[in-house]
């Protein structure tokens, strides 16, 4: 097995004597999805995008369209579903699994590692294998319901939590976030070509941080300089489905736990839009 390949396999715990390739492996038949309409994984390969800030929205967006929708939040070493959407509750057990709590307003069912630690600032210091496994506990483990969307919120990186998600999630595609910088869709390429090798449909693009607006004369200031998100689009052949702009409120209500009042708000106009295309994408009436 060659560096590369089982760099990407070290969240298996068959890695040591398996000769495969992460294309071609033969994991455990992937669990069906239920109730589950629609599992989308939510990712970038590149931190510091937002990209957890974008799943939590989208989720908000959903729900405020009557969508009954769910976050498994895979990031299990940096995990900030939970804070954001501004849950404290402890999972409930029952004969079906592990319940996720919800969300104070609108119902936004999430399993998330910072719900099941005594101090959720204590850090998570695991390798691979546990990782791995904890992910995949949380999708096969946990009596998600009736959802019309689970969506699935990847860590950094391109191996251990993501690629379980990909080898052992029935996935209807992956939702890729980036930023303007070309340093961030460097690195975002590689995650795509990961998806694209475990064939796993690349859904579109959302562009965060696209942007600022003067909250005097409403200028548009590019922040982090010209987009090449078009461009970029173009090459990978998946269409773009909005750029969401940088937004103070966003921090000031995460951190309060109150994200779910964003889409109320004036930059609520981009994140509506984001929710129509992306519930088209995926065929949700």
């Amino acid at each position: 097995m060659s560096d590369s390949v089982a760099s990407s396999c070290s969240g298996c715990p068959e890695a040591a004597t398996c000769n495969e390739t992460p294309e071609t492996c033969s994991l455990p038949p992937k669990k069906e999805k239920g109730s589950v309409r629609r599992l989308v994984a939510v990712g970038s390969g590149k931190g510091g995008v937002g990209k957890s800030s974008v799943t939590a929205l989208l989720a908000v967006a959903l729900a405020k369209e009557g969508k009954k929708v769910g976050i498994l939040d895979a990031d299990v070493t940096g995990p900030s579903i939970p804070k954001l959407l501004g849950i404290r509750a402890l999972p409930e057990g029952s004969p079906l699994g592990m319940v996720p709590p919800r969300s104070p307003e609108l119902g936004i069912c999430v399993m998330s590692v910072n719900l099941l630690l005594e101090d959720p600032a204590k850090p998570v210091i695991w390798r691979g294998p546990l990782v791995g496994n904890l992910v995949r506990q949380f999708w096969e483990d946990v009596f998600w319901g009736e959802l019309d969307v689970l969506l699935v919120d990847l860590p950094p990186g391109t191996s251990d939590a993501p690629l379980t998600v990909m080898q052992s999630l029935p996935l209807d595609g992956m939702l890729v976030v980036t930023s303007p910088q070309e340093l961030s869709l460097m690195v975002v390429e590689k995650a795509m070509h990961m998806t694209k090798m475990l064939n796993v449909p690349l859904l579109g693009m959302v562009e965060n941080l696209s942007f600022a607006e003067c909250p005097k004369c409403k200028e548009r200031i590019e922040l982090f300089g010209p987009s090449h998100l078009d461009a970029f689009a173009k090459k990978w052949n998946v269409p773009v489905l909005g750029c969401l702009p940088w937004d103070p409120f966003i921090s000031r209500l995460g951190d309060k736990g109150r994200l779910e009042e964003y889409a109320d708000l004036a930059q609520g106009d981009s994140l509506d839009a984001l929710a129509t295309t992306f519930r088209e994408i995926l065929q949700l009436a």
